[in-house]
């Protein structure tokens, strides 16, 4: 616990993929590219929901907040690696990176929204003529509610964790702010914080696959189960969209 002076962290210095200027140029036309497609994709997607009545069903509404995520996602942590590469200063503020930190915690924690949209597939598919009743407006608000619980719960663990720790000379962070890099810097030991982290982390991640697992295979099983080839065929398209999201993600 000692081996390095404790002091006040005020600043991080967030390391670069490069010192070459002219690979850090084209890295930031690279990234500002696929951040402007990220923004116009996502919230397009969410305009295009929002606007058109027939698209407001609960795959749609799913659809419309898992965009809303992804773009979080990247403004989380895309503007600043930009910058990162456009000027020389790479000085995040203590409260800056806890901010980015938690921000991505959040975010990510929070897409096991997707587990919800593998519910509806699963409502759609396996029980049809019960669907309207299954998803209604309140079970949909209520799984996405329950996303939003679960990302909150998560960060706020990390927040109470990662506030308790002190920091070292060393003030280096590759790339982003993340609760990995922060433990490593930190002079106390964070054996029991990794601990926290994972098992909060973990069983979040471990519900939604299960979640997904299990709706897929009795949507699978029920595929299987029928004899027309264009029932099939529409069965799968309607858990097509999903089953690509899980799978980028």
């Amino acid at each position: 616990m000692g081996r390095r002076n404790i002091t006040e962290v005020s600043d991080f210095i967030l390391m670069g993929l490069t010192d070459s200027e002219e690979i850090r140029l084209v890295l930031f036309t690279l990234f500002l590219l696929m951040y402007l497609i990220t923004v116009l994709g996502n919230a397009g997607m969410m305009l295009i929901i929002f606007l058109d009545l027939q698209l407001h069903t609960p795959m749609y509404f799913f659809l419309i907040h898992l965009s809303f995520l992804d773009l979080s996602f990247s403004t989380a942590v895309t503007p600043k690696a930009s910058d990162n590469l456009l000027t020389s200063n790479r000085c995040i503020s203590y409260l800056n990176c806890f901010l980015q930190m938690n921000c991505f915690v959040f975010v990510g924690v929070t897409e096991c929204v997707l587990s919800s949209m593998a519910y509806d597939c699963y409502a759609a598919i396996c029980k049809p003529l019960r669907y309207p009743g299954i998803m209604s407006t309140r079970c949909c608000c209520s799984l996405v509610f329950g996303s939003f619980l679960t990302g909150l719960m998560d960060t706020f663990v990390t927040l109470l964790c990662m506030s308790k720790l002190h920091f070292c000379d060393s003030t280096v962070i590759c790339h982003f702010c993340d609760a990995p890099p922060g433990l490593a810097l930190s002079c106390a030991e964070t054996h029991d914080i990794e601990i926290i982290i994972s098992i909060f982390a973990g069983s979040t991640l471990a519900v939604s696959l299960i979640t997904v697992s299990v709706s897929y295979v009795s949507i699978l099983s029920t595929i299987l189960k029928i004899t027309s080839t264009s029932g099939k065929q529409k069965a799968f398209s309607n858990c097509a969209s999903h089953l690509l999201s899980v799978t980028i993600f």
